[in-house]
């Protein structure tokens, strides 16, 4: 395979969701593993609905996903190459003035319904003379253009589908152009591949009939074809579409909530496949398991519960250096040996502080039997502590007490941490230390 060079293309009209993600991360996956590159490109053309302030949440979220388009562009600054593109087509005798307004075509539509017909345009400006078209202007209207599709089955080998086609003698012909001179999605959309060098569409199946217009608009324009793939979409666990409207499943929702950034890009695109769903410790682990060849026909479900179970085994996983900074951010300015001790106790990493003053104080201690922990402090081996400290002493207790099992261990767990579940104290005696430990068994804060 020749250097792919990917996009996404996400209208900055509403926060990323997670049923973006994946087309987000099929296409950076896909350029990571073979090389290649990945343009963002922001749609705006819909200069009414598109904000600034969500161009920039958009590069917010990328980034805390940990993909950094190798470019970007804003079709807002390329209006003049579709206005020439557009002109190509018009003189081709592709792309004709129409008319109809809203309601006009609405009634025609339940028109067709009615008598059994498909609601498919029916071409009557085609129809319309240069004097009719003058005389609706002068009427004040003004046209919207319509692509003129060619009748015709448009096939192509998919990279999720395999072979598929779509027969376009049962499609309207797209509106490329509104009444007031703004741009649809198709033809901008057509003329930034063409013009980007795209080589490969991956994209959502929803888009497959767009697929058959815009293969038309290309070679209409004389244009290189990229190749084309269309994945499964995300649903909601109960089966609904996701959107915009959820936010809490907005990628700025998800991330405020605390989930972890590698598994919300895991789950994203292992769920619905034939590659089960695991925690991976980093992006490059995870574009060599992702194929899209092995991407199901069946519609994949999105399981809040199943991003919360993975984003804590994803953080279980990850070394101490993966975590450094973000865990300076908290002002918890721990070691190495402190992460690896609490790591398989986190939900989310935020949990973090509670096992760091756990460990630094002050801690208020929980002692169910003073004269337990009196005997237990006696025989506290002398410092510095190690990986067997914990061993010894608790051994040590239990001769001196005649404790065993849950009566040994338990006290001791209450007066060193004052919880009654968490991280081996095999790992967390010596970071607590013994002037702490011995002030905590006496039942001082320390």
């Amino acid at each position: 395979m020749t250097s792919p060079l990917v996009r996404t293309a996400p209208s900055p009209t509403g926060f990323l969701h997670i049923g973006n993600v994946r087309s987000i991360m099929f296409n950076w996956l896909f350029a990571r593993r073979h090389g290649g590159r990945f343009l963002l490109r922001y749609d705006d053309t819909d200069l009414a609905r598109s904000k600034p302030e969500f161009a920039d949440a958009i590069a917010e979220d990328l980034a805390w996903l940990g993909v950094i388009p190798d470019f970007v562009i804003r079709q807002s600054d390329r209006l003049a190459i579709y206005d020439a593109a557009a002109a190509r087509l018009r003189e081709a005798g592709r792309l004709y003035p129409c008319y109809e307004t809203a309601d006009e075509l609405d009634r025609r539509r339940k028109r067709q319904l009615a008598r059994g017909l498909p609601p498919v345009y029916d071409r009557a400006a085609l129809k319309l003379t240069a004097e009719d078209r003058a005389q609706l202007e002068a009427e004040g209207r003004k046209p919207h253009w319509r692509f003129l599709l060619e009748p015709r089955i448009v096939a192509w080998n998919d990279l999720v589908r395999g072979e598929a086609h779509v027969d376009c003698a049962s499609l309207s012909d797209q509106v490329l152009i509104r009444e007031d001179g703004s741009y649809l999605y198709h033809l901008p959309s057509v003329v930034d591949d063409a013009e980007t060098g795209v080589t490969h569409v991956i994209r959502g199946e929803d888009h497959v009939t767009n697929t058959a217009v815009q293969i038309q608009i290309f070679e209409a324009l004389g244009a290189a074809l990229p190749l084309f793939g269309h994945h499964n979409l995300l649903t909601t666990a109960s089966g609904e579409g996701l959107s915009k409207r959820l936010g809490h499943l907005s990628l700025r929702g998800l991330r405020e909530s605390g989930v972890e950034a590698l598994a919300v890009a895991a789950l994203a695109v292992l769920v619905g496949s034939s590659d089960a769903v695991r925690p991976v410790a980093s992006l490059d682990e995870l574009s060599g398991l992702v194929d899209l060849a092995h991407v199901s026909r069946a519609p994949a479900k999105f399981d809040e519960h199943e991003l919360e179970a993975l984003s804590a085994r994803t953080l279980h996983q990850l070394p101490y250096d993966a975590v450094a900074e973000r865990l300076a951010v908290l002002g918890v300015p721990a070691t190495e040996p402190f992460w690896l001790a609490v790591r398989g106790n986190l939900g989310k990493l935020d949990d973090v502080k509670g096992w760091w003053q756990v460990v630094e104080g002050p801690l208020q201690p929980v002692v169910t039997d003073p004269a337990f922990a009196a005997a237990a402090a006696t025989v506290l081996p002398a410092e510095p502590f190690d990986a067997t400290s914990w061993k010894s002493w608790t051994q040590a207790v239990g001769a001196a007490t005649g404790a065993k099992g849950k009566a040994l261990f338990m006290p001791l767990r209450l007066a060193l941490t004052g919880l009654e579940h968490g991280p081996e104290l095999a790992a967390l005696l010596p970071l607590i230390g013994r002037e702490k430990a011995l002030k905590r068994l006496a039942g001082e804060a320390a």
